[in-house]
């Protein structure tokens, strides 16, 4: 009980000492956040980097088998605005504390439900949301500071990359949006204001019916402002995916000329690109 509550003190003290000072010496571990767009909503995770300074770091600064508060200074923090996956394990839409327990071969990641923690000196294994395995991946050049970022994100998958010293994790993120898309479509094509842009680009790039997506990349071209040969190129490849060859041609076609009268160097490569395809 003692030692806990020396550590208490010492978390408050540090803390103190932290907010009194900021104004006149910067962070030993400097604070970064990052807003990420993903499926139809955000992610936001803010945490605190340390460098790595000339010392050993996992096994030994960071001890094999001990929670880790994936940072420096508060518990790292992970928002998401929308329900995703990680590693193929549901996680609800919320703000967890990110925790993990470094290990020589395999890691565990934590997603706690106390979110607001200073490190992992009050950690409770009863609030974890969620614990995983991963893999570590061995680093061959030194990465100096602790960083953690997005990488190859779509607009249903995504990597989060933890990498300090000579090791990183990769964490596989997912989001099922697509019932909650075809939703929207549906409700938003009873209106007035009717997304056929926005609607024939999802259908197309998620391989729905083109047979309902045709007609609305007709009325595209329609759409005030709509420049005609970005309607024609996505009408062609429409097209093309209903098997229509001839059609496409004729259409990216109408592209490319339009796309050179308005000296678009882009759409009339864009379009070239289609015919080219469609002859094949």
């Amino acid at each position: 009980m003692k030692y806990n509550l020396k550590l208490i003190l010492l978390a408050a003290l540090t803390v103190f000492t932290a907010s009194t000072y900021a104004q006149l010496t910067p962070a030993p571990s400097s604070t970064q956040t990052i807003a990420q767009d993903f499926g139809l909503g955000k992610i936001n995770l803010t945490y605190s980097r340390p460098n790595v300074k000339g010392r050993k770091i996992f096994g030994n600064v960071e001890p094999y088998g001990k929670v880790w508060r994936t940072g420096a200074n508060s518990a790292t923090v992970i928002k998401f605005s929308d329900d995703v996956s990680i590693e193929g394990h549901k996680v609800a839409a919320g703000e967890y504390g990110l925790f993990s327990i470094p290990g020589e071969s395999e890691w565990t990641i934590i997603l706690s439900k106390n979110p607001k923690q200073w490190g992992a000196y009050t950690y409770k294994e009863a609030d974890d949301y969620l614990r995983f395995p991963v893999k570590p991946v061995k680093l061959n050049e030194t990465q100096e500071t602790f960083t953690m970022q997005f990488v190859n994100v779509f607009p249903t998958s995504a990597e989060l990359h933890l990498m300090w010293e000579h090791t990183a994790l990769n964490l596989h993120l997912t989001t099922d949006i697509d019932a909650k898309v075809m939703a929207r479509i549906d409700s938003a094509m009873k209106t007035d204001k009717k997304p056929y842009y926005e609607a024939v680009i999802y259908y197309y790039n998620n391989n729905k019916d083109m047979k309902t997506a045709l007609p609305w990349a007709e009325e595209m071209g329609k759409m005030p402002g709509m420049p005609p040969f970005v309607a024609d190129l996505w009408k062609a490849r429409v097209q093309l995916k209903t098997g229509d060859k001839t059609g496409a041609i004729t259409t990216a076609t109408a592209g490319v000329e339009a796309a050179k009268k308005a000296n678009n160097d882009e759409y009339t490569r864009l379009n070239t690109e289609l015919i080219a395809q469609a002859k094949k």
